[in-house]
């Protein structure tokens, strides 16, 4: 039973560590516009956002055969398959009223993938690439290591496909070069990661240069994730990069205006969009228990806990310390709208974020919204005592727990006896006027 929870706990955890490290995600389009501007070899082709634009850029083309991908920010894209009934997001253009038609079943539409979820995602622009023939597939990527301290170079000569199925089936495939991020890449790396991958003679070359260039990329635009596959050995010697993602750091933002204008917020959770408004730490998870607490290690460990006691978290909220009433009711705002949730937990450990202001913001939330969501509240800390009176005079009905032990159990309970209801189609009023 332990072993059970303890893994629904470390699965909780790993989805936010993953997730945490706040980046920006373009679309393929973007990226391969970057890529040519830095000298980086890639198919032609473009981006269209109505079915008359579509069959305009294979006109323009050439009418050779081509490639029309849905941009949505979700791998899988191939395997999707539109709400509409279209199947796969990905297909292969090779005459005239084909990139019509075929934009025509994507476009609006909202595609779902093994990465989307049930909700899938709009696909408001395809993009159109001319087909390249391929004699071999080759992985390569720079991403930001923390065991290195710096960034690290990966390559691998089985590209086109999943990178994780490649290293754990043939881990001896996979090549990696850590990179000094003050010196950059040495010449006898990207010679060595190049050879690595069986290349030689004007080959080798052109793959030093590709690394190379991407790496300045990597650095100018400050980018978390650089990766490319299938990176494209043609019949005729030439590498092309055949798809490529690329991530930037969201604090770097103030300096990557026009990298930061591609951002598409209808790919993100509308969550996590409407919290980044208020400045709030907000990550969504699948759960049903809804947390804000103050301090990143305390939401851990509130998710922790839920988890053991075989709850789920539905999110991640760090309001910090500083948090002012009007983010602490933003916060309740974004819990209040989520369906998802039948609890909220509030957590709080007054030390720089002083309990009676957590208070004035639930109680602000209270009036303003309507909540009719259970509320379970600890606070414990600096002027908790005026808190809990703010909070017992306000008029309001909200469930005090003791101890966060006390809370995540009283929040688990309340969240399943709201979800039976549910399942039985019986009202259960929580809301909090008295």
């Amino acid at each position: 039973m332990h072993s059970i929870l303890l893994a629904h706990t470390t699965q909780a955890r790993a989805s936010v560590v993953r997730t945490f490290a706040r980046s920006l995600n373009v679309h393929e389009y973007v990226g391969m516009h970057l890529f040519n501007q830095n000298g980086v070899s890639t198919p032609k082709g473009g981006v269209a956002r109505t079915p008359e634009e579509a069959e305009h850029i294979w006109s323009e083309a050439g009418e050779g055969d081509m490639v029309i991908k849905a941009q949505v920010l979700a791998g899988g894209r191939g395997l999707g398959t539109f709400k509409n009934g279209f199947k796969g997001g990905v297909h292969m253009i090779t005459g005239p009223g084909q990139a019509k038609d075929l934009a025509s079943k994507m476009l609006g539409e909202t595609l779902v993938t093994k990465q989307t979820g049930e909700e899938g995602k709009l696909c408001s622009a395809v993009y159109l690439a001319e087909r390249v023939y391929s004699r071999q597939d080759y992985y390569f990527s720079i991403l930001m290591d923390r065991g290195h301290g710096g960034p690290v170079m990966v390559a691998s000569p089985e590209g086109g496909t999943s990178i994780e199925d490649v290293a754990a089936a043939t881990p001896e495939k996979i090549f990696k070069e850590p990179v000094d991020l003050a010196e950059g890449p040495r010449a006898e790396q990207l010679e060595r990661l190049a050879s690595s991958l069986g290349f030689k003679g004007d080959l080798l070359d052109q793959a030093v240069h590709t690394f190379g260039k991407c790496y300045e990329m990597f650095v100018r635009y400050d980018a978390t994730l650089i990766e490319i596959n299938p990176l494209t050995e043609t019949p005729e010697g030439r590498l092309v990069i055949c798809d490529g993602k690329l991530n930037f750091d969201d604090n770097a933002e103030f300096r990557q205006s026009t990298v930061f204008e591609h951002r598409d917020i209808t790919q993100e959770d509308p969550r996590e969009v409407e919290a980044a408004k208020s400045d709030l730490n907000f990550i969504g998870l699948d759960g049903n228990i809804g947390c804000m607490v103050n301090g990143a290690g305390l939401a851990m460990a509130t998710m922790d806990i839920i988890s053991l006691y075989g709850g789920s978290p539905a999110n991640f909220l760090d309001v910090g310390g500083g948090a002012t009433k009007e983010q602490v009711t933003a916060a309740f705002k974004v819990l209040n709208a989520d369906k998802n949730v039948r609890a909220i937990l509030v957590n709080i450990f007054g030390g720089i974020m002083r309990c009676d202001i957590i208070a004035k913001g639930i109680i602000a939330a209270a009036s303003e919204l309507r909540m009719n969501k259970p509320m379970i509240v600890r606070l414990q800390g600096t002027n908790v005592e005026v808190a809990t009176e703010m909070i017992e005079n306000s008029g309001f009905r909200m469930i005090m727990a003791n101890d966060l032990d006390d809370a995540a159990q009283k929040a688990v309970r309340i969240a399943d006896i709201v979800r039976q209801a549910e399942e039985i189609q019986v009202g259960v009023s929580f809301e909090l006027p008295l």
